[in-house]
């Protein structure tokens, strides 16, 4: 809703972690569904090394949980099943610069993060630095690895959620924030419901435009028992 309020015609979406590519291919198809149903055009990319996962650098990375070589790609095969998604293989700590720098892309309204260490995250979190004109005003983000089993002991500490919380104590205008009692909006709670953040650009031009379709929102005061509105 947010790029159709703002007459954007064509937004990117991504995920950071693309594994076997089920995923992404799960967003490829909402995408297109999404797509047809507003009339906006979606890019879709997909960031993987196309290796797994690389060895863990430290206990921030929970070594506990990951090991080097989990996930790998089978890379021909996934891009003969994707039909509109873009691969960018590489190490996040090169291809979100060089991704950055294209003059193609599309702002950014969606990005999912499973990337499993915490210093994948970091590095895949430089994408929230570029220019305001890379993204909306306000971009939807999942979140994988804050919730899991028991024993992988997800905290503030380590993991993902320190990257959230370096992340946020670095910047002052740009802030990544869980969508507050989004459960309760829900007719059906789920797991994900904890996982859904919004990165923040307070200082994008196009964030204080009103995006509400209603645009004369008003709470009449009700009737009395008369059927007069005074009391």
């Amino acid at each position: 809703m947010e790029a159709s309020q703002l007459g954007v015609k064509k937004i990117s979406v991504i995920e950071f972690g693309v594994a076997g590519g089920n995923g992404l291919l799960a967003l490829e198809e909402i995408s297109q569904e999404i797509s047809r149903e507003l009339g906006i055009a979606i890019d879709v990319y997909g960031f993987d090394t196309g290796q797994g996962m690389p060895p863990p650098n430290d206990f921030r990375d929970l070594p506990h949980v990951w090991e080097a070589g989990y996930f790998r790609m089978d890379v021909p095969a996934l891009e003969r099943r994707l039909k509109v998604a873009k691969l960018v293989i590489g190490n996040v700590t090169e291809t979100v610069q060089a991704f950055l720098e294209r003059a193609d892309i599309a702002p950014i309204g969606f990005v999912s993060f499973d990337l499993d260490y915490y210093s994948s995250t970091v590095q895949a979190f430089k994408l929230l630095e570029g220019n305001h004109s890379v993204f909306l005003p306000r971009v939807f983000c999942y979140f994988d690895d804050i919730v899991g089993n028991d024993w992988e002991h997800h905290s503030e500490y380590a993991g993902v959620l320190l990257a959230i919380n370096e992340f946020n104590n670095a910047h002052t205008s740009r802030k990544v924030a869980p969508i507050n009692n989004l459960r309760h909006k829900r007719k059906i709670q789920a797991a994900w419901n904890e996982q859904m953040y919004v990165f923040h650009e307070f200082h994008h031009p196009a964030y204080c435009r009103h995006i509400l379709p209603d645009k004369n929102w008003q709470l009449p005061l009700v009737p009395d028992r008369n059927g007069s509105g005074a009391v």
